[in-house]
């Protein structure tokens, strides 16, 4: 079998893979596509394993990228419980079940993972880590009146799960090893709103906070506290943050960095090898300067631009990073990023106290100010202005 007669090849399973299957047939390709997917499960979306599937409004299925129909209809050949064991970039194969497998060109979609806390995974607690479906339905069992859930971390995990968890009726502690959550992200203006706002609906929200020791205690865990007292919860979640997934990348010998690197056609350091979502870092032509984003709307961009690429075109990843969050009556768009320069200042539009406000996060430039992001609560008609001022330069 020559490469061209060889099937386009994803390996993942989330809203990147998922994309990049189905834009392949919307652009009109028609050669063999097989999608190898390690969770047994069809791609599926991740966003309602924090938000709608913890609540109760959604179930599982809702994420699905496509029902299994649309797969044979389309002739996608689906392989799911997979795991590609490697890939031989010179020879145009991965490996699968110890058979190889050619392929003209092939994506990396594999994801990340959570970022593992030592003490906690030796503990022998009840805990979880939210990634999978799996996961979010072990999560939710646990949310309900009676129940004592801590959290260790304050980002966008932690404080979409306390505010479900304190909606079903849950106690909840978060362990914040910040002075507010979301700090380092939102700058201490914003992120103050959100500590203010998980703390009126009855978060214990401990900032500033290192657990030292998480041990077992009864059914549940106690967590030792750097002066302070003891924490004691029923189920314990760990959202500090994820890790790509860059191990077959890394055994094949392609370029890695905080990710797999590529340019911005997703193009990896192997020919015909391009990578997509959470797991790729891409040098973003209008950024100008490699970035990794783990979120839904990233996903599919990198899908569709990867679809286009894979089979042969020329298309560059231009849409800047894109995120929402909804946690109690609060709901946002943010759109930007600061990356390593970060931003000075912080201009803040609307009224707060009612939860419908914008806000501009700003750096210093010569001849003025670099808006490098902007978001919007509550202000649904704002997006598209967001979207047009980030980048801007105000004199």
């Amino acid at each position: 079998m020559t490469h061209t007669e060889a099937p386009i090849v994803i390996v993942g399973g989330g809203l990147a893979a998922g994309t990049a299957a189905s834009e392949l047939r919307e652009h009109g390709y028609d050669g063999p596509v097989t999608l190898i997917a390690e969770e047994p499960h069809l791609p599926y979306e991740r966003p309602l394993l924090s938000k709608g599937y913890l609540l109760g409004n959604d179930e599982l299925d809702s994420g699905l990228v496509h029902a299994a129909d649309w797969y044979a209809e389309h002739d996608v050949e689906v392989r799911i419980g997979t795991r590609v064991e490697a890939i031989d970039p010179e020879a145009h194969t991965v490996t699968v079940d110890g058979a190889a497998l050619s392929y003209r060109s092939l994506l990396l979609a594999t994801g990340s993972r959570a970022r593992h806390l030592a003490m906690a995974d030796d503990s022998g607690v009840p805990l979880t880590y939210l990634r999978t479906s799996e996961d979010a339905t072990a999560l939710r069992e646990q949310l309900r009146p009676g129940r004592r859930l801590g959290i260790v971390g304050g980002g966008w995990i932690g404080l979409e799960v306390a505010a479900a968890a304190r909606q079903a009726g849950a106690e909840v502690v978060v362990l914040e090893t910040l002075a507010q959550p979301l700090l380092n992200v939102l700058g201490e203006e914003v992120a103050t709103i959100f500590a203010d706002l998980h703390r009126r609906h009855g978060v214990d929200l401990r900032t500033g906070v290192k657990v030292e020791s998480i041990e077992r205690a009864a059914d549940g865990a106690r967590l030792g506290i750097a002066q302070g007292d003891p924490v004691e919860v029923d189920h314990l979640l760990v959202g500090i943050g994820a890790v790509p997934a860059t191990e077959l990348a890394e055994k094949a010998g392609l370029t890695l960095g905080n990710g797999i690197r590529t340019d911005a056609r997703l193009r990896t350091s192997a020919p015909d090898v391009y990578a997509a979502g959470d797991v790729a870092e891409v040098d973003h032509p209008v950024l100008g300067r490699p970035v990794r984003v783990e979120h839904w709307d990233t996903a599919i961009q990198h899908g569709s631009v990867a679809a286009v690429n894979l089979a042969g075109g020329s298309q560059e990843v231009e849409a800047l990073p894109y995120f929402f969050t909804d946690q109690y009556d609060l709901g946002m768009e943010y759109v930007g990023s600061p990356g390593p320069d970060g931003f000075d200042r912080v201009e803040i539009e609307g009224d707060v106290d009612a939860l419908r406000f914008r806000v501009w996060w700003l750096r210093r430039e010569r001849g003025g100010e670099r808006v490098v992001a902007g978001m919007h609560v509550n202000d649904w008609d704002a997006i598209d202005e967001v979207r047009a001022r980030v980048g801007t330069l105000l004199t």
